[in-house]
């Protein structure tokens, strides 16, 4: 166990960016997890941290040890936790990445009420727009809005998903409803940077794709302040409907081209292939399709 014990410490350490806060975290004191670290390094013969009297970062073989042993002890701690419940009971910690679109509107209430639902597990919510590599960077779990390219993942549709042009009443009061998807060429329109095709937007007409290319007053690589715009009558916006659902709902944006939008999509719950699932995961999984069902994205 004491081999066990200096591999946490020293994952706890990277984790933590340093030996205070690592020891804090564990609740030692930061001269025995520095000891549990220099004999780690001693034992193995090599050495894993660069130290500072301000931060500490891997060495190269560091690194590598890292990634393998984040690997084991997640291994180890899954072992454990089938083992010692027949029940497999739903505790520790998982680390999530979603899109931080979603992660601003409908991730924040579900995973709040999955942590309420499962007090036993420590998430570790990560809102970032870019496709992390989940084995490698040790995730649990991605929530995507896409269709599953990487054979060695596993994904389960959690939701549809649709995105929609819209824009305030004065916008279209302004400039005129758009007829067909072309009219937004000459039109302000406002560039959410997370959307995939970025200036060139895409629709389907008589079951082929054109793309428009478009421009406007406001690029921004957050949905939120997207929809700010779009609310503050800056120009016509291209967004996730479940965005802005409520602003349809109120009349203070409006949908438009509607019979031009690509096939409905999915939001996905992807995750790596493992023979067995661990609890925590198979729970939040399931929670998540069952939150999704009773609150619908618009």
């Amino acid at each position: 166990m004491d081999a066990i014990t200096r591999m946490r410490c020293f994952i706890q350490v990277v984790d933590s960016n340093g030996f205070s806060a690592a020891a804090r975290e564990m609740g030692r004191s930061k001269a025995l997890v520095s000891k549990y670290v220099g004999e780690l390094e001693d034992e193995l013969g090599v050495r894993l941290l660069n130290r500072t009297t301000r931060q500490v970062s891997l060495t190269e073989v560091g690194e590598a040890y890292y990634k393998e042993a984040a690997e084991i002890l997640q291994r180890i701690d899954d072992l454990q936790a089938s083992v010692q419940s027949s029940h497999q009971e739903v505790r520790g910690r998982l680390r999530v990445s979603a899109p931080r679109s979603m992660g601003d509107d409908m991730l924040n209430k579900a995973m709040m009420h999955f942590l309420t639902r499962y007090p036993d597990v420590n998430l570790d919510l990560r809102l970032e727009d870019r496709f992390v590599d989940l084995v490698e960077e040790g995730f649990d779990l991605a929530v995507r809005v896409t269709q599953l390219e990487d054979s060695s993942l596993i994904a389960r549709k959690i939701a549809p998903f649709r995105t929609i042009v819209c824009a305030s009443p004065e916008v279209v009061e302004r400039y005129g409803a758009p007829n067909v998807p072309a009219d937004l060429s000459t039109r302000p329109c406002i560039i959410d940077t997370n959307y995939r095709y970025k200036q060139n937007w895409a629709f389907q007409s008589e079951g082929e794709r054109l793309s428009v290319a478009v421009k406007g007053p406001l690029e921004v690589n957050s949905a939120a302040a997207a929809r700010e715009a779009a609310l503050a009558h800056l120009g016509f916006l291209r967004t996730p409907l479940f965005f802005v659902a409520d602003d349809v709902k109120t009349g203070d944006l409006v949908p438009l081209l509607e019979t031009f939008e690509e096939p409905m999509r999915g939001i996905y719950a992807v995750y790596p292939h493992r023979r067995h699932l661990s609890a925590k995961v198979r729970a939040l999984v399931d929670f998540l399709v069952e939150w999704t069902a009773k609150n619908p994205a618009g």
